[in-house]
């Protein structure tokens, strides 16, 4: 038995409620899929860029299909859109077993960060974008199909469709995310997509049969909900911005030893009985080379980026007082409280946007260190020329800002670039690596300290953990360097560094 389809008894305000639920919630789902590719790829411009480009063209293909669908009968064309919905809902709670399934092979097998990432977000997030992206010109005809004024019906529709896209960014990054987290928000999408579903049936009359057949199609949704929200988290705390996990280094209960990961990059390695001790190049160096060019313990310092707060433990340690930090994330400062034995009480902590704390606080400091380059997430904002001007306004007089940066030896655009931009503002810049010779296709860890003058020293040994020697590179070398490049000075206004800094092919 079918029940009769009466297109003007459709009420106008359902057909806008639910292409505004539909838009939101599609919206929603490319929020989160940012939140659930970082631990694999990171958060960076070209993270954000696949992401759209892939929901784009989802919801393109959708939309397509969804006219075909919307050149039918009404009640029929409702019916098929109840289907794509029921798909929607699948697909959708299914991403997070899709990621899991597919993350480590597409990784192992496409080398290049770019291809990594548009695959990992097409094969998650392609096709519920695709099912979500149909109801749109089937409920759109629907509302103007037998209806007086149907232009006034085609622009409500549109505007529901844009509100319910405003709603659901607005509701995935203040609302679903923090406090629900990734797998959560996507079952409660795909709920509501089941709901969705229910109410294209009803509008389309759809016979008991189908009735019964789409409850096989819910019960696939929920079984697959189940799946996903079974598995393992992969972060230990998903904050706002971050997902970040902890990894114990080390098997001696007596001597733990504990590795931050933020997204899918190592932040910083403590150890909870030699908290002087640092475990990577750059945390090496950005501890030592401050100390050696301040020649004293009574100096203060503000710090850009907390991660597992290695270096202000270890300062703290030595007698250093006046240690300023600025870390965006809460959560990561709690998780340095929790598991890497940091001490809030030893330093100011500011959960704001460094450059945002840096300009707001009249505060002159004897060192600033900047410690947020990580891989292919480079917060360019902090690596202008306006922002090196603030950093030089904040420094005492024979003050020193040091910051790490990571660059592909056959390339070293991106140190040319920051190098040429510091010099726009310091006197003297200096680059500092590991003493050993480079290799073919090495991504180097590389501090550069700038300055009024030159370090009394060009060479300083320290514990990485191993003892190990760091250099500077002669000044005629850097200069070479920034020659070949043709180095140009980043700005608020430019400041590519995510396009230069080694994910392209070698540029000559």
């Amino acid at each position: 038995m079918t029940i009769p389809f009466h297109p003007r008894l459709t009420p106008l305000w359902l057909l806008i409620l639910l292409q505004a639920g539909i838009s939101a919630s599609s919206l929603v789902v490319e929020i989160v899929a940012g939140r659930m590719i970082a631990p694999y790829v990171g958060m960076s411009l070209y993270t954000w860029t696949s992401i759209i480009a892939v929901v784009l063209a989802g919801f393109s293909v959708g939309h397509w299909w969804g006219g075909r669908i919307a050149g039918l009968p009404t009640d029929r064309a409702l019916r098929i859109t109840g289907w794509t919905m029921i798909a929607a809902a699948c697909t959708t709670a299914g991403a997070t077993l899709l990621l899991r399934a597919t993350a480590d092979p597409v990784l192992n097998n496409l080398q290049h960060p770019l291809a990594a990432i548009t695959a990992l977000s097409t094969l998650a997030f392609f096709l519920p974008s695709l099912f979500a992206g149909v109801p749109a010109p089937v409920l759109t005809v629907a509302a103007m199909r037998d209806r007086d004024q149907s232009e006034r019906a085609l622009g409500a529709m549109f505007a529901a469709g844009a509100i319910g896209a405003i709603a659901g960014t607005l509701l995935a990054g203040f609302l679903f995310v923090p406090w629900m987290g990734s797998v959560a928000t996507l079952l409660v999408i795909a709920a509501i997509y089941v709901l969705a579903a229910g109410v294209c049936f009803w509008l389309g009359g759809a016979s008991r049969r189908e009735a019964m057949i789409s409850v096989s199609g819910i019960g696939l949704v929920l079984l697959t909900g189940i799946g996903a929200f079974g598995l393992p988290p992969v972060c230990d705390r998903e904050s706002s911005y971050y997902c970040i996990r902890t990894v114990a280094m080390s098997d001696d209960p007596q001597d733990p030893v504990n590795l931050m990961v933020v997204d899918h990059l190592a932040h910083g390695i403590s150890s909870r009985n030699a908290p002087r001790v640092m475990f990577t190049e750059h945390a090496a160096m950005l501890d030592a080379l401050p100390r050696m060019r301040m020649e004293r313990s009574d100096f203060t310092s503000f710090h850009i980026g907390g991660g597992s707060y290695s270096v202000p433990r270890a300062w703290a340690d030595r007698g250093i007082s006046g240690i300023t930090i600025a870390e965006i994330d809460p959560e990561v400062t709690a998780m340095a409280v929790d598991r890497f034995w940091f001490d809030p009480e030893i330093a100011t902590i500011l959960h704001r946007d460094a450059r945002v704390a840096l300009r707001n606080s009249a505060q002159q400091f004897d060192v600033i260190v900047g410690d947020a380059f990580t891989d292919i997430a480079v917060p360019e904002h902090l690596v202008t020329l306006e922002f090196f001007t603030l950093v030089s306004d904040r420094l005492n007089p024979g003050g020193v800002y040091a910051m790490n940066l990571l660059d592909n030896v056959d390339r070293l655009h991106a140190l040319a670039a920051v190098v040429a931009t510091l010099r726009a503002v310091f006197p003297s810049v200096e680059v500092w690596t590991v003493r050993t010779p480079p290799q073919p296709g090495e991504r180097r860890v590389f501090v550069l300290l700038a300055s009024a003058e030159d370090s009394p020293v060009s060479m300083i040994e320290t514990a990485a953990p191993d003892m190990t020697r760091f250099q500077v590179l002669e000044t005629g070398f850097v200069d070479t360097i920034l020659d070949q490049k043709n180095a140009r000075i980043l700005t608020d206004d430019h400041a590519p560094l995510s396009h230069i800094m080694g994910l392209d092919p070698v540029i000559n």
